[in-house]
């Protein structure tokens, strides 16, 4: 079956414009991967948002002189489409050489762009580098799981059966893995995370949690599919009062992208990991 994003510039060659092109941002529907998951909009068990960086944003000020900001984009779970990255990255690519009166201009087009292709109301936040520079790099939160002693041989698709927990014993827990890794569905370039689970439920064994995410690493799919499978097959085993899932992505094409799924309403947190 043809993927939605064949049809989109990923995997092609493009020409980078660099005027201002709304058109080339080009949406892939979320509903082929919630049906594939067993889900609709109206039956999503989660709340939650992508949250992407972008490290190359560039326009020009009626004096013609440019400038450089970082921006940050915020796309509810449950818009109709997500934004094909190649599309995203070109659409940036072309405010390159378009005069914008001030940082206000470029944060109300990029709006007014991204709600329009999403669906929803996305959110946007323009920054200058003084003000990221100020930021320090920040640790996940809970376990780091990766120096488990663990014998491995699944590799070439998520592989549920591997997650072990003790239904009998109720924790509170987060655990994080640095070893995340997907392709890309298109390509079949890597992308790279590290994710974090933060639940309420059933004690989950941590060595099988890390087989289980080795089990994604020849896996092709989106980031955002992959973080909604693992919630949904912890949901499915944890039977949790509470649970947080949610990955941090290696940029690519200067950008980042990094999906939060969870069971309870969350405040948009973009902390940002030395591989990023």
């Amino acid at each position: 079956m043809q993927h939605p994003a064949e049809l989109s510039p990923l995997g092609k060659a493009s020409a980078y414009l660099d005027r201002y092109s709304p058109e080339l941002l080009f949406p892939i529907p979320r509903s082929p991967k919630w049906a594939e998951l067993g889900l609709t909009a109206e039956t999503l068990p989660y709340q939650g948002f992508d949250v992407w960086n972008c490290y190359e944003l560039s326009w020009l000020l009626p004096t013609g002189k440019p400038v450089v900001a970082i921006g940050e984009f915020v796309i509810p779970a449950d818009s109709p489409s997500i934004i094909e990255s190649k599309s995203f990255k070109l659409y940036l690519n072309s405010f390159n050489q378009t005069v914008f009166s001030d940082f206000d201009e470029v944060a109300r087009t990029l709006r007014q762009d991204l709600s329009d292709v999403a669906g929803k109301p996305v959110a946007v936040r323009i920054r200058t580098l003084g003000e990221v520079e100020g930021e320090e790099m920040r640790a996940l939160p809970g376990q780091c799981i990766d120096e488990l002693d663990l014998t491995v041989s699944a590799y070439e698709a998520p592989d549920a059966s591997l997650l072990r927990c003790d239904p009998e014993r109720r924790v509170e827990a987060c655990l994080h893995s640095h070893l995340l890794k997907s392709n890309c569905p298109v390509t079949g370039q890597p992308d790279w995370g590290s994710l974090v689970v933060d639940y309420h439920g059933a004690a989950l064994v941590p060595d099988s949690l890390l087989a289980y995410l080795i089990s994604f690493r020849q896996h092709a799919d989106f980031h955002e599919q992959c973080v909604e499978r693992i919630f949904l097959d912890l949901r499915e085993r944890l039977q949790p009062e509470r649970l947080t899932v949610y990955a941090r992505y290696v940029r690519r094409g200067g950008l980042d992208i990094n999906p939060y799924r969870s069971t309870h309403p969350l405040e948009s947190s973009n902390l940002r990991l030395a591989r990023q």
